[in-house]
């Protein structure tokens, strides 16, 4: 699956925030240039201009191309014969929907953190700019590109598990079990609604493992039920606990539970799907291994890696080592960073009339190829918008 299988000249990538002490900042570059399929040669990384230029040199970039904020950083690039075709936008909430916008009408493929918006029609918005522009639009599940949760989407696709009545999905961390904002930035701007939005935890959190469930699962959610908790007082209105209650429109049923006050707990991101002949259950801290559970069976163990698993998309091996060797979430984060270069490659090579041979896949290949794309970014924005009407009204159930 490497890039010199490929033999792709390296997309021209900057970064908008991500800078100095941003661990998610660090994440993006080291998937980035993982597999050689993106080259970091720009960015706006900080809010203050020479902190950013500062990072921005050590990072070995030109000071000349180390900006003071996105709206230069796109101009200035938009005028060389050399400049940037993607960015990343590493910033916080409050300020992925006008970065994105300025991103797109600059010709740009975008990489957003999310939520990609804090409304769904502020994400509609950027949907329908990236297809009139023919611009791939990735919204940064990194958790998505786990190998196993791909086999787990196999099994349920192939009937493995029969009809699935069952999706209990949690995110629920502890480590904000005190009122760390006020010592930690990051967390400040978490629990500030004016930067995080209407939501903290079901943002943050249940976001991701929200998209586990319709990727794994194919579901569409009919309704939903949700009640949220500010333990530590100060966060209201923003929830740092929250359980949700979800209706599929197949007749299955759902439970979501994120939290940053789970005390004691590192991560806790599961999924488990039920189904009528068989379960399966992921846990991203043991992320290389599935158990898979049919009624009346010894309980089996899938590991990453091997020989009996299903081929996922047939476009991209994940695997960049043998089974028994531990895969994290930089591979992870890798995985979908590969998917995005060759999307955004085949976009390149449509938008100048040109084949895609180059890339090693099929235009139908390249059509089908997954990555979390702003569809992906719109759901998870309208889980947040139904979960806050419905907490906001005595957790009532609400279409979704």
């Amino acid at each position: 699956m490497f890039n010199e299988e490929h033999n792709l000249a390296p997309l021209r990538w900057a970064m908008v925030g991500g800078g100095r002490g941003s661990e998610i900042g660090h994440a993006h570059r080291a998937a980035a240039h993982r597999d050689n399929l993106f080259q970091l040669v720009a960015g706006a990384f900080d809010l203050d201009a020479e902190r950013g230029r500062e990072f921005g040199t050590n990072l070995g970039l030109d000071p000349g191309r180390c900006y003071p904020d996105y709206a230069s950083l796109f101009e200035a690039e938009a005028a060389r014969d050399d400049g940037i075709q993607a960015v990343s936008i590493a910033t916080p909430n409050s300020t992925h929907h006008a970065i994105s916008l300025a991103a797109l009408k600059a010709g740009l493929h975008v990489i957003c953190e999310k939520p990609v918006t804090f409304t769904v029609a502020e994400a509609e918005e950027l949907k329908a700019e990236a297809q009139a522009r023919g611009l791939v639009f990735g919204v940064m599940y990194g958790y998505s590109g786990y190998q196993m949760l791909h086999q787990a989407r196999a099994m349920v696709q192939s009937g493995e598990l029969g009809q699935v009545r069952m999706v209990n999905m949690q995110f629920a961390h502890g480590f904000h079990s005190q009122p760390v904002e006020q010592v930690s930035s990051g967390a400040k701007w978490r629990t500030s609604p004016a930067v995080s939005g209407p939501t903290y935890v079901l943002g943050d959190l249940g976001t991701h493992i929200f998209y586990a469930g319709q990727f794994i699962t194919g579901l569409k959610v009919e309704r939903l039920m949700c009640h949220r908790q500010s333990f530590v007082a100060s966060r209201a209105p923003l929830e740092d606990n929250a359980q949700v209650l979800l209706q599929y429109q197949n007749g299955a049923v759902g439970s979501l539970w994120a939290s940053a006050v789970n005390a004691g707990s590192m991560h806790q991101q599961k999924i488990r799907v039920v189904g009528e002949k068989a379960s399966i259950e992921w846990w991203d801290e043991y992320p290389n291994q599935l158990r898979y559970e049919v009624q009346g069976e010894p309980v089996r163990i899938l590991e990453r890696g091997m020989g009996y698993l299903a081929e996922g998309d047939n476009a991209v091996n994940s695997n960049r080592i043998g089974g028994g060797h531990a895969e994290g979430f930089f591979e992870s984060w890798a995985n979908v960073y590969h998917r995005y270069a060759l999307a955004m490659q085949g976009a390149e090579a449509r938008r100048n009339g040109t084949d895609t041979q180059h890339l090693g896949l099929s235009e139908q290949e390249l059509e089908s190829l997954w990555f979390p794309n702003i569809d992906a970014g719109i759901e998870g924005v309208r889980l947040l918008e139904c979960c806050v009407e419905s907490s906001d009204n005595e957790n009532r159930w609400v279409a979704f």
